[in-house]
């Protein structure tokens, strides 16, 4: 692929082009088609989900607001009068429905100091009803300002909805143009040169861009998500330019070894180049076992991290070799005086790897030891861990207005912010056995002590379905809820309206959702580690030719995602040191995090394996000892490592400064894992085991010598098939 891209240079340039504009066009002119409720979620919620889909019933966005005064009472005519003004004024937008005052309710706090107004914003969906709850915003605030004497907030699905919106996109955007910036600047540090600099950066964002066009094409067959999107800006902009780096760095290296700069692109093809295919192919393996889930959103990212990840190998083997072969030594334009000589200087992993590598090399079986009980400390919060779905209170920042509204909501009035929805399909919703159920339904769950009011009925006689309103006692996501969930699941439908033959109950809403996601993911977990660790070993062995390197490189991995899942459990649950991300330790770690983290961490983290063992067993070939090919590997790829390292976690980090806690939490737990990843595995953990093993490394039992040979040809029989060069010129003392 390099040598036929060298010498078709603008057939690889131009048809890369024509291909990323092609696939962005034609992915907008598509448009994509995002997950549905009835997909988005597992167990009885997707169940309740298809019910209604199936019966045309939309569950309007309910909002409430808070009227509240520290001296007046419900009962004050002045706090009447308000309250009517509200409703009024809401009723006045013409875009909300069902007002319901607390006079009619009874939503009155037991102090009587507090009132909920309760009403629905009109659309037909999610977006549109997002859409119209500006006016009634406004509105509501329009009576704040005439009664300062008075508290009157609003909160509910619609307004959170449309922060959220809102704030995904500002954040995204923010995240864009902070994380470019960001890499440019790490690689102008490391080529010292401008044009070598942009080069890898242009390449991951045109990649990012068609990726994003297949994406939106293939969305009709595999609903994406904007979790999908986010993820796939983290992944594609870190292994895009990850991947262009290595191959630059190498091909520059080459050029400074004295090859020509067709010797120079054919060694960095076959060596750099063959590395970035397998780590690609392990992204893209390890991506692959997020399908095993069976959550949509999960299938949503792990499609949209293949494609970027496939697209940015493709670039990476194709269009790069091409334009190295145009440009030549103007990859080099645009020096930084200082830094270009900084850059010079710093062969042979610079002073700070070498005083690093010097006493791991002394004293393997010391370093090794020391380096996997501190990872295993830091892995062990890892027991405490606890997930869930984290309600809209947990997800966003400290100080949120929308937060301290529902907070007050929910002092003056307990329980769980949102409530349990059974929804009843049966063979005839209006007969008196199903009206006696309904009822006893309500009547048993209140009884439990576990549940309280007050409950909510709605009979749609057309379709047969009625939705029972029930809420839990408890926080929405802690055990006090998931206990009350049980108990309405388990005991009272099943004894109610589950007692009559052909109809279904399904209990949804947010704890339904978060107890069935947590049930799903924990039923997951070990078919997807399995399989992302067996194809990973797989993978190693096929491209090394040894068990020794595969087993190592899975088990390394595995320590490194322990050590980041403590790092998580510690920081977002416990609360230890969570200020220095700016946020607070809230309980719980996001459901979907720790497994998105692991696949993703097994795929990246072999960016750094691949491309370290590639250059050791590189130097064993050349007759080199295990211990001396080790030092010379790790010496030699320690520039590119530091370089690629400090980008992904730069790029994982803008994102642990984003609002939502799960983006939070995803942004440092990668940037953590990939950290240790870069300083403790590979500058420690894997000379020292490398070491220890010494020849064993390369040992392949006789049963497996019918394994594909998959092993690029030498750097200098590559440069002898060129002819140019010698062996003599790749000697060990290669700056790296």
């Amino acid at each position: 692929m390099g040598a036929w891209s060298a010498r078709h240079r603008k057939t690889a340039v131009f048809g890369w082009l024509l291909f990323v504009v092609l696939a962005a066009y034609l992915g907008g002119l598509h448009g994509s088609s995002t997950v549905t409720d009835s997909e988005a979620m597992p167990g009885q919620v997707a169940q309740a989900a298809r019910i209604l889909d199936r019966a045309g019933i939309t569950s309007p966005a309910g909002e409430t607001v808070l009227v509240q005064s520290r001296t007046l009472t419900a009962d004050d005519p002045s706090f009447r009068a308000a309250v009517d003004e509200v409703a009024a004024a809401v009723r006045g937008t013409g875009r909300a429905g069902a007002v319901l005052g607390p006079y009619e309710t009874r939503a009155i706090s037991a102090d009587r100091h507090s009132a909920l107004l309760r009403f629905t914003v009109e659309g037909a969906d999610r977006a549109a009803a997002v859409a119209n709850v500006p006016a009634v915003t406004a509105a509501v605030a329009g009576v704040q300002r005439r009664h300062g004497e008075l508290l009157v907030e609003e909160y509910g699905e619609a307004s959170a909805g449309k922060w959220f919106d809102d704030q995904f996109k500002n954040d995204f955007a923010r995240a864009e143009w902070t994380a470019l910036p960001l890499a440019l600047g790490i690689l102008l540090v490391a080529f010292g040169a401008l044009v070598a600099a942009v080069l890898p950066v242009v390449l991951a964002m045109t990649a990012f861009v068609a990726a994003s066009g297949l994406v939106a094409l293939s969305s009709g067959a595999l609903h994406t998500s904007n979790d999908a999107s986010s993820v796939m800006l983290l992944v594609g902009l870190a292994v895009g330019v990850d991947y262009c780096l290595f191959y630059l760095r190498r091909e520059r290296e080459e050029r400074a070894a004295g090859h020509d700069r067709e010797t120079a692109l054919r060694i960095a093809a076959a060596t750099s180049g063959r590395a970035v295919l397998v780590s690609g192919l392990t992204v893209v393996v390890a991506m692959a076992g997020m399908f095993l889930t069976g959550i949509a959103d999960f299938r949503a990212m792990s499609w949209a991290t293949i494609v970027v990840v496939v697209t940015a190998v493709l670039g990476s083997l194709t269009v790069l070799p091409a334009l190295l072969s145009m440009l030549g030594d103007r990859v080099e334009k645009g020096r930084v005086p200082f830094l270009h000589r900084l850059r010079r200087t710093g062969g042979e992993g610079g002073r700070f790897w070498n005083a690093v590598l010097r006493p791991v090399l002394r004293r393997p079986a010391a370093a090794a030891g020391l380096a996997t009980a501190a990872l295993l400390a830091l892995a062990a919060p890892t027991l405490t861990m606890h997930t869930a779905n984290l309600t809209f209170q947990q997800q966003l920042p400290a100080g949120n207005p929308l937060v301290a509204t529902s907070q007050r909501i929910e002092a003056a009035f307990p329980g769980s912010p949102s409530p349990a929805t059974v929804v009843v399909r049966a063979k005839d919703i209006s007969s008196p056995e199903m009206t006696r159920a309904l009822a006893d339904l309500q009547a048993r769950a209140l009884a439990t002590g576990r549940m309280h009011g007050p409950t909510e009925v709605k009979v749609h006689a057309a379709q047969n379905v009625a939705t029972v309103d029930i809420p839990l006692r408890g926080s929405g996501n802690d055990e006090t809820s998931a206990a009350a969930l049980k108990a309405l699941r388990e005991e009272v439908v099943p004894a109610t309206v589950g007692r009559i033959p052909g109809t279904e109950a399904p209990v949804t809403g947010s704890t339904a959702g978060s107890v069935d996601f947590n049930r799903q993911m924990s039923g997951a977990l070990l078919p997807v580690f399995g399989f992302v660790v067996a194809f990973a070993f797989l993978l190693m062995l096929v491209s090394f030719r040894s068990p020794a390197v595969a087993v190592t490189a899975v088990l390394l991995n595995l320590l490194s995602v322990g050590a980041a899942y403590g790092v998580l459990a510690l920081v977002f649950q416990h609360g230890v040191g969570a200020a220095l991300v700016g946020t607070a330790g809230v309980g719980a770690v996001e459901s979907w995090v720790p497994l998105f983290l692991f696949v993703i961490l097994f795929g990246l983290s072999m960016d750094y394996h691949v491309f370290v063992v590639s250059r050791i067993k590189e130097a064993h070939d050349r007759g080199l000892p295990t211990r001396a090919a080790v030092a010379h590997g790790i010496r030699s790829t320690a520039g590119v490592v530091t370089s690629a390292a400090v980008i992904m976690v730069g790029v994982f980090a803008v994102f642990g400064t984003l609002s939502m806690q799960s983006m939070k939490q995803m942004g440092v737990g990668l940037a953590v894992a990939v950290l240790i990843d870069a300083t403790v595995v590979r500058a420690v953990l894997l000379p020292a085991v490398m070491s220890l093993l010494g020849e064993r490394n390369w040992y392949l039992p006789r049963w497996l010598r019918r394994l594909p040979q998959s092993a690029s040809e030498s750097p200098a029989e590559t440069a002898g098939a060129a002819g140019a060069g010698t062996p003599g010129s790749l000697s060990p003392t290669m700056g790296g």
